[in-house]
C-alpha cells in the first residue's frame, strides 16, 4: 500500500494535467468577444402625393422631313401653349426624345400564279417624326383634365401616370425614425426575456432597397380614343405614397 498509494496520486495529478492543457488549448478557439444581440427594426411614413407626372406622344407624317416636323411642330406647340394657360411651368415640360425616321414601302411585283415573285424595291414614301414629352404637374386635383386637353390638341396618347412626393427626404427621415424605434423596442424586451442588460449600440446599417410604394393613383394609360372626347375627363385618384425603411441594429449586453 505504501508503494501503490504514491502511484496511484502521480496518475491523478498526470490526468488532471492532461485535462485541463486540453481544456486550455481548446479554449483558444472560443469566442471571447462581447455578447451582442441582433434585431431588425421597420417603419414607414404616409403622405398624400403633391405630384403628378405623366407623358404623352405626337406622331405627325409628311412626304419629306421638313413636312413631319412641320406637321409635328404645329400639334406640339399648341399643346404646350395649352399646358402654359393651365399654370404648367415650362421648367415641368421636358422632351425624352425626338424622333425623325423615313418611311419605306416595297411594292409587290405582280407574278403570274405559280411562280416565284422576288420582293419589290424599298421606295421611300415620306417621313415620320415622333415626339415624346413628359409633364409634371404640381396641382394635382388638374391631373385628369390636363390629359384629356393634351388629346384635344393632337396627342396620340398618354401613359405613365404617377403620383408621387416632390420632396421625399423628410418621409424617409420620418420612416428611418419610426424603424430605429421599432428596432429600440425590440432589443429591450429581447434584453428582458434573456436576463441581461443592453450596455451600448455596437452596429447599425440601414437597408437601401427600394421600399416605395404608391396609393390608389399608381400608374395609368389612357388611350388617346377616350381624350378625344371633350366630355370625358377620367377620374384620377391620387391615394397615398407610403415609404418604408429598415434597420438593423446590433447591441452590446452583459
Amino acid at each position: 500500500m505504501r508503494i501503490l498509494t504514491p502511484v496511484i496520486a502521480a496518475a491523478v495529478v498526470i490526468a488532471l494535467g492532461a485535462y485541463i492543457h486540453l481544456t486550455l488549448k481548446e479554449a483558444r478557439y472560443l469566442y471571447s468577444g462581447p455578447v451582442v444581440i441582433n434585431v431588425i427594426g421597420e417603419g414607414e411614413a404616409v403622405a398624400v402625393p403633391d405630384i403628378a407626372t405623366f407623358s404623352f406622344s405626337v406622331r405627325a407624317e409628311g412626304e419629306d422631313a421638313a413636312d413631319a416636323q412641320s406637321q409635328s411642330a404645329e400639334s406640339v406647340n399648341a399643346i404646350l401653349e395649352y399646358l402654359k394657360d393651365e399654370g404648367v411651368e415650362d421648367a415641368d415640360v421636358k422632351t425624352q426624345y425626338y424622333n425623325l425616321n423615313p418611311r419605306y414601302e416595297y411594292p409587290q411585283t405582280i407574278c403570274p400564279a405559280g411562280n416565284y415573285c422576288p420582293p419589290g424595291e424599298r421606295v421611300l414614301v415620306g417621313y415620320e417624326v415622333s415626339q415624346n414629352i413628359s409633364v409634371k404637374v404640381r396641382n394635382t386635383d388638374m391631373a385628369g383634365s390636363l390629359i384629356s386637353g393634351v388629346g384635344e390638341f393632337g396627342a396620340t396618347d398618354v401613359s405613365g401616370l404617377n403620383f408621387t412626393i416632390d420632396d421625399e427626404d423628410n418621409l424617409k427621415a420620418e420612416a428611418r425614425e419610426a424603424a430605429i424605434a421599432n428596432a429600440q423596442e425590440q432589443a429591450k424586451k429581447l434584453a428582458d426575456d434573456l436576463g441581461v442588460r443592453i450596455v451600448r449600440m455596437s452596429g447599425f446599417w440601414e437597408d437601401q432597397g427600394n421600399y416605395y410604394s404608391a396609393g390608389y393613383g399608381g400608374d395609368a394609360r389612357i388611350e388617346s380614343s377616350v381624350m378625344m372626347d371633350k366630355a370625358v375627363v377620367p377620374s384620377v385618384p391620387s391615394g397615398e405614397n407610403t415609404v418604408k425603411a429598415q434597420v438593423n441594429v446590433s447591441y452590446e449586453v452583459r
